[in-house]
């Protein structure tokens, strides 16, 4: 079973990231390609972070961010920063991990989960919530909320996991800018909404703090879905637009970790560009609400 390691809340920052030069993004010399290679192994090695089997495209693209944030003239100097500078890591993981979410993205996601999943998420005396990749907890607080207007928060426990320790801070900080809260509002009563978003926070003159109830029932915990293990038993784990920039092989051990960790009967939601398919575990599914990517684990599994 997995060690949960808590993390401690801190207020988040909200910074800008710097841009990044279009010829850089668009292709990669020799040489880089081999010291990005270098420095995914050093990252690896030293840190125990494996971002070797993600997809090299969009990873490539965040190198080019974190080098040019640095001031780095090669992948090379970067590793020579990652390894000699411990403040460079957790910045490294914030370009590495992708960040970008809303409340109630995809409101038929949402809408779907109410509608199909919760009737009989409720024949259960009491649940697992694993949101896995939760980056700075935009959809762990959306189901926190779906789940008190469904009246199952109560018998609920919720586990937010993920690889960036700052992400961990921000999400249980619960602390977002405020002109983000009008997209949040029109998603949230897109999703079915059986109240206002306004009854679950505190705004102040820039941001809006969510209410701490909605996270009383939470595990914080560090996880790494390419070298973890599993560590609970879950009904429901939502892990969207995740698995979109890893590489077949890593899509393919993270929703092993899923089907391994799903009750039986469980649901697995994915996000609007993911498929279960090439994955090796598809035939442990059978998709449920297909339009909107959640499946359910096969009953004799």
């Amino acid at each position: 079973m997995k060690q949960l390691k808590p993390v401690q809340a801190e207020a988040p920052s909200f910074s800008s990231s710097t841009s990044v030069l279009a010829a850089t993004c668009s292709s990669s010399s020799s040489t880089d390609v081999l010291e990005i290679e270098l420095l995914l192994d050093a990252l690896h090695r030293a840190h125990e972070y494996d971002f070797r089997g993600y997809a090299r495209p969009s990873l490539t693209r965040r190198l080019a961010q974190a080098r040019e944030h640095f001031g780095c003239r090669s992948y090379s100097q970067l590793q020579d920063l990652l390894l000699h500078e411990p403040m460079a890591l957790p910045k490294l993981l914030g370009y590495l991990t992708v960040q970008v979410s809303e409340m109630f993205r995809d409101p038929g996601y949402f809408r779907a989960l109410r509608q199909e999943v919760v009737p009989h998420l409720k024949t259960y005396p009491s649940l697992k919530v694993w949101v896995a990749g939760c980056g700075a907890g935009e959809e762990l607080y959306s189901l926190a909320i779906l789940f008190r207007e469904e009246e199952l928060e109560d018998r609920t426990v919720f586990y937010a996991t993920d690889i960036d320790r700052d992400a961990l801070k921000q999400a249980e900080a619960g602390i977002y800018s405020l002109d983000r809260l009008a997209l949040f509002t029109t998603n949230h009563r897109r999703s079915g909404a059986k109240g206002s978003l306004s009854e679950y926070y505190h705004a102040g003159s820039r941001a809006a703090v969510f209410d701490r109830t909605l996270r009383k029932r939470t595990v914080f915990a560090e996880h790494n879905l390419v070298s973890d293990a599993v560590f609970a038993e879950a009904h429901l784990i939502s892990c969207r637009n995740v698995l979109i920039y890893f590489g077949r092989p890593l899509q393919g051990r993270a929703v092993g970790l899923f089907t391994e960790a799903l009750a039986r009967k469980g649901f697995l939601g994915l996000g609007d560009k993911e498929t279960l398919r090439s994955t090796g575990h598809d035939e442990a599914f059978e998709p449920f609400v297909p339009r909107e990517r959640i499946y359910r684990k096969r009953g004799e599994l």
